[in-house]
């Protein structure tokens, strides 16, 4: 819970709401009243709202917590500038100095404590922000602003020139302008000092003590002598402490392993698979909270043939991704080359099944086209590797005579049983194909019976007795055109064909029976109107 509020007292901070912040910060000191940063970040945001009596008060408790911690002294530092107590300011700075004496922020710090320090100003509270920025708001403020390409833009927002003549108006309202950040930047170009504004969220760094610059006031006795004068800004606190060296170094291991990844991906398209293996490893080391580097690995392994590995890298993957919750694509996307490696080793129609199955759960994860494919293809695979490893054509011959027996009995189911297992030990057969075509038709079954003899005829065109299989059905079912066809085509290859010349004169018979048929009556009519 109290990093929960130190979240959003950084994120307040971040927004510029520093009274928000403050209080947030004090929620968390009051459920860990023992976290030094947490009074650290406080007194920061004491300092931003120029409460610098409070940021002394916390900057001291954030030493007396954390004495060998540098951050504390620069805290420290910047609550004494700002309440004008330089020879203490310089002193903090100091100390904090023999903590870590290569710290850029204390000694640019102390560096200005002693030259305000030099300068001999009278001690005391800090200047009321009117006086502080009122020059900043003279007569040419508008031509300051107009001029510099970061403001240019902002002189075409209404409610920006609003603020802007308020403030020219009566200074000492800068306070309410202060969480826009255009006033900041504004102010950065009126009193020409690098103020580094920020948006909600941005982890940006900001000055440890005040920011001095000269500014030339003009003499009200004489207009050809100006002076120059130090106006000093109030001094801005640093940022927040928002991670924690754990954290801070987690992400740092985060962006190598990102930078790996991206050298692993640029090694894998110049098909330089071994610096692309190492260079994925490493990411792995760095982060294996990112399966995408298994996925990535596996895939170059795959590319290598070295499938074993492939396949080890796939599971690591599914099972990491699982355990983090990740993003259930990166798992199909894992299983989906996993199964592509075991398509790759099968040698089996057996061999498919394990990758039929991993396919199926590939699919259940993320319905892809691309995985719905390869399990089309694995399954035909494995169907085309069966009838090859089935195929025996001697087996199919002794079925085939079976089911030859089977007919002369009158046993037409049996005798289909058996040249149902010819076909599946040869597909190929033609015979098998015109006998079982004969057992549906005494079953009445004629569809599958037509069915059957057209295969037979596509296995062998000039295979007489598909002809007559198929032109038998065709006139049974009344379709006499059709029959004639068949058995002319028969002829072509067998024009002394018994089977298939009688099929011929049957159709003539039942074509003169047809027209006999209709004249009859005919005729009755015709007979009978005279």
């Amino acid at each position: 819970m109290a990093d929960e509020a130190k979240a959003k007292g950084n994120a307040a901070f971040s927004a510029g709401n520093y009274t928000e912040a403050i209080r947030h910060f004090t929620d968390a000191i009051n459920i860990a009243p023992t976290n030094h940063v947490l009074y650290s970040n406080r007194s920061a945001a004491y300092a931003s709202l120029n409460q610098f009596s409070e940021a002394l008060t916390d900057a001291k408790k954030t030493i007396d917590l954390k004495p060998d911690w540098a951050k504390g002294y620069s805290r420290l530092g910047v609550a004494h500038h700002g309440l004008r107590q330089f020879d203490e300011a310089v002193s903090a700075y100091k100390k904090g100095l023999e903590v870590d004496p290569n710290n850029e922020t204390l000694k640019s710090g102390l560096a200005d404590a002693q030259s305000a320090s030099g300068s001999g100003r009278s001690r005391g509270p800090p200047p009321a922000a009117g006086n502080l920025f009122g020059d900043a708001f003279g007569p040419d403020m508008w031509a300051k602003l107009t001029a510099d390409p970061s403001t240019r833009l902002y002189m075409q927002q209404p409610d920006f020139v609003n603020m802007m003549k308020d403030l020219q108006r009566n200074p000492s309202n800068l306070n309410l302008y202060l969480q826009d950040q255009r006033i900041m930047q504004a102010l950065s170009v009126l009193l020409n000092v690098k103020m580094q504004a920020h948006a909600p969220g941005d982890d940006v760094e900001m000055p440890d003590s005040p920011v001095r610059t000269e500014s030339v006031a003009e003499n009200s006795n004489t207009n050809a002598n100006t002076k120059a004068r130090e106006v000093e800004p109030e001094p801005e606190p640093e940022p927040m402490e928002e991670v924690s060296e754990e954290e801070r170094e987690v992400k740092e291991r985060k962006a190598r392993a990102q930078k790996e990844k991206e050298a692993g991906n640029a090694a894998y398209k110049k098909k330089d698979f071994e610096t692309a293996i190492g260079r994925y490893s490493k990411a792995i080391e760095l982060d294996d909270g990112d399966i995408s580097f298994l996925t990535n690995r596996a895939a170059v392994y795959l590319e290598m043939g070295k499938y074993d590995e492939c396949i080890k890298d796939c599971d690591k993957a599914v099972e990491r991704g699982r355990e983090l919750r990740s993003d259930y694509k990166m798992v199909a996307r894992a299983l989906t080359r996993k199964g592509t490696a075991l398509v790759k080793m099968a040698k089996t129609s057996k061999d498919y099944e394990p990758a039929i199955e991993t396919f199926q759960k590939a699919l259940t994860e993320h319905r892809n086209p691309e995985t719905l494919k390869k399990l089309n293809d694995a399954e035909r695979a494995k169907k085309e590797l069966e009838q090859q490893e089935y195929y025996d054509p001697e087996l199919a011959e002794k079925e085939r005579e079976k089911g030859n027996e089977c007919f002369k009995e009158q046993k037409y189911p049996e005798a289909i049983k058996h040249y149902t297992e010819a076909l599946r030990r040869n597909p190929k057969d033609a015979k098998a194909y015109s006998n079982r075509a004969a057992s549906y038709t005494k079953l009445g079954a004629m569809p599958e019976g037509l069915k059957d003899a057209e295969k037979c005829i596509e296995i062998d065109p000039k295979f007489s007795k598909g002809y007559t299989r198929k032109g038998a059905i065709q006139f049974f079912m009344k379709e006499f055109d059709k029959a004639l066809e068949t058995y002319q085509e028969g002829l072509k290859h067998d024009p002394q064909n018994p089977e298939l010349l009688e099929g011929v004169r049957r159709y003539n018979h039942s074509l003169y029976l047809f027209v006999y048929i209709l004249e009859v009556p005919i005729m009755s009519c015709l007979f009978i109107n005279s």
